[in-house]
């Protein structure tokens, strides 16, 4: 295939190209084909990737790590840019090598793109996964403005599909209109929900790191399934991420999301998605680099856990 103009040539961080022994790798999944109201998360891996290259001069401030020598970057997926379908395929198939061999931090794209990469993971683990879920909107729906399958109906496909454990699943930031069936989805199948108002006024670290609590109690009568994280860059309030297809008011601050993110390191993760950047309505930066500062912070986080010290 021929490459596409929009496809990123920088790197995360300024890293070096993947490498196999590099322990975490990210990757670029240039896809936006299934959004419902504002295009534009294709080049989202690209200013994503853009924006962390401020973040390259020392070690992140909580966890005091750097990933030099540990990670690299795989570039974007050559995704066929026709229909929903083949791009989910050609996702899978990609995917699964780099799942093999490296923990994944994946870069959207719009979230369609999620249920491909559960689908993989499932695969290669030969179980289904837990899964934090940031979020705007519940995802839930069964009918995509007539189309079966689009970025707002991957929770309920991934649950129907089996790929994921219903009563580790946990969704933060949720806020969107939506019928009452698809906003308790997740919790009528034993998920949990924390609303985007559950959380308003919520500042402190120590209070954001007890609503995972919910999710680690779970794991262990769960048979400790491995955790996918997926965020979706409206969880934020437009205010701190303007850059996105579908903006909704009343959202978390990028400090509550930053705090939960710290407080998740010490979780068994075993990949992560970070989507629907859309840099054509992003101003001054804010949501690319939110996601990028997001991202570095998980990465970080994991390799933190990866040395077995604590952060400070």
């Amino acid at each position: 295939m021929s490459s596409f103009a929009y496809l990123s040539q920088n790197t995360f961080l300024r890293c070096p190209p993947l490498a196999p022994g590099h322990v975490f790798a990210v990757a670029g999944l240039p896809w936006d084909g299934a959004v419902t109201l504002r295009p534009g998360a294709r080049f989202g891996p690209g200013a994503i990737r853009e924006a962390s290259h401020m973040l390259c001069d020392g070690t992140h401030p909580h966890f005091d790590v750097d990933l030099a020598d540990t990670l690299g970057d795989a570039g974007d997926l050559p995704l066929p840019n026709t229909h929903l379908a083949a791009a989910r395929a050609a996702i899978e198939a990609a995917a699964e090598p780099l799942v093999r061999q490296h923990h994944m931090a994946w870069l959207g794209g719009d979230h369609s793109v999620t249920l491909s990469l559960l689908r993989a993971y499932r695969r290669v683990l030969g179980r289904p996964l837990a899964v934090l879920h940031f979020d705007a909107h519940c995802d839930t729906w069964t009918d995509h403005f007539g189309e079966p399958s689009g970025h707002g109906t991957w929770v309920a496909e991934a649950l129907a599909e089996g790929l994921v454990v219903p009563e580790c699943m946990m969704q933060i930031g949720i806020r969107s209109a939506a019928v009452r069936e698809a906003r308790d989805h997740v919790s009528d199948r034993g998920g949990q929900i924390v609303t985007a108002r559950d959380l308003r006024g919520v500042e402190s670290p120590v209070a954001l790191a007890s609503v995972l609590h919910r999710l680690r109690d779970r794991l262990a009568p769960c048979g400790h399934p491995p955790l996918y994280l997926s965020l979706d860059i409206d969880v934020l309030d437009p205010a701190f991420a303007p850059g996105t297809g579908t903006p909704e008011p009343g959202g978390l601050s990028s400090s509550q999301v930053l705090s939960l993110l710290e407080a998740s390191a010490t979780l068994p993760f075993i990949g992560m998605d970070c989507v629907e950047v859309s840099p054509p309505y992003d101003h001054a930066q804010l949501a690319s680099t939110a996601a990028a500062t997001l991202v570095w912070t998980y990465l970080c986080g994991q390799r933190r856990r990866q040395l077995g010290t604590t952060a400070r």
